[in-house]
């Protein structure tokens, strides 16, 4: 009678050994992300999330931390490059000022629609992966924000009413169009602007309608300036050690559920845009185009800016322009 209650209880601790193993071999991961929960860049991440742990059969299990809620924005790609967390998203112009080359989206009027903007990208993804790659990081995809305008507490016509106003800038180029408005660049990330502007530490700034909705602007700010300078990419970065660890299957199925968010992401960019000016102005905000003075000026500051990003990012800069233009 004791040898049919061994065996089962053999089968049993092996059947639980297997199940150990089997779960011993999911990864958590943690994936920061700056913006609010409710943002498009943040709901498209629970999507891939959920598209990762889909195709990986559970074996890599993703959850996202939105709205700077594990690391500030400012934080995440040092905590990804470190390991502190294996994966995250930030826009990538945030890192220009270590690596010039990543601006490329923020080349003013250079490529202004979402088609031009996907042909850019392609023009400057092998390059960009590269200096991620230098930089310990693989780029898995990149989502476009819708093109960036000016807002203000005051209509604006020209750098004549500009200056001295404090501006919100979220990387090098924007503190540049300030700085060239003769406006005052102040450093202040997305989850601290109702703040930031509620406490007088910024009166302007620019971004798309995404940021202006998502954060309410208009209990503060009573103007917006379509201009459409560029359309910056937020990109899904993971961990140079971490993803080179794992094996070519897991490789692709996560790779897959990038290629499929990133286009996803794109889409709901390009489908919201015109929706954001409609929730600006319902809430009370003057929306309109810049004026053509502001906007000849801000077409002179772009020139330039592009011409200083050609300067410092040399012969891959010029590659990344020759390619976009041929």
């Amino acid at each position: 009678m004791m040898a049919p209650k061994l065996t089962l209880t053999a089968a049993l601790a092996a059947s639980t050994l297997a199940l150990g193993a089997s779960v011993a071999m999911a990864e958590k991961w943690d994936m920061p992300m700056a913006y609010s929960a409710t943002n498009f860049h943040s709901e498209m991440g629970v999507v891939f999330a959920d598209k990762v742990r889909d195709y990986t059969g559970g074996d890599i299990d993703i959850t996202v931390h939105p709205g700077g809620s594990l690391f500030k924005g400012g934080e995440i790609k040092r905590a990804v490059q470190t390991g502190q967390a294996p994966i995250g998203e930030r826009f990538m112009s945030a890192h220009a000022n270590e690596a010039p080359l990543l601006g490329w989206d923020n080349l003013p009027f250079v490529a202004t629609t979402y088609a031009d903007n996907d042909k850019l990208w392609a023009a400057a993804k092998d390059k960009v992966n590269a200096q991620l790659s230098d930089l310990n990081l693989v780029a898995l995809y990149t989502c476009p924000w819708p093109g960036q305008g000016f807002y203000f507490k005051k209509a604006v016509n020209s750098s004549a009413d500009t200056q001295g106003v404090k501006f919100r800038s979220y990387n090098t180029a924007t503190a540049t169009f300030a700085e060239a408005l003769g406006m005052v660049p102040v450093q202040v990330e997305a989850a601290e602007l109702s703040q930031a502007l509620a406490t007088g530490v910024a009166e302007s700034f620019i971004s798309s309608g995404s940021t202006g909705y998502d954060r309410k602007v208009w209990e503060h700010l009573t103007h917006y300036y379509k201009v459409n300078a560029w359309l910056p990419r937020n990109y899904v970065m993971v961990n140079k050690g971490v993803w080179e660890a794992l094996d070519g299957d897991t490789q692709a199925e996560i790779q897959k559920a990038a290629d499929e968010t990133g286009a996803a992401c794109s889409a709901k960019s390009a489908e919201l845009a015109g929706w954001y000016f409609e929730q600006l102005a319902e809430n009370g905000m003057a929306v309109e185009d810049a004026g053509p003075d502001f906007l000849a000026e801000l077409e002179a500051i772009g020139a330039k800016m592009t011409a200083d990003w050609l300067a410092s990012t040399g012969a891959d800069g010029q590659a990344i322009l020759d390619a976009y233009n041929n």
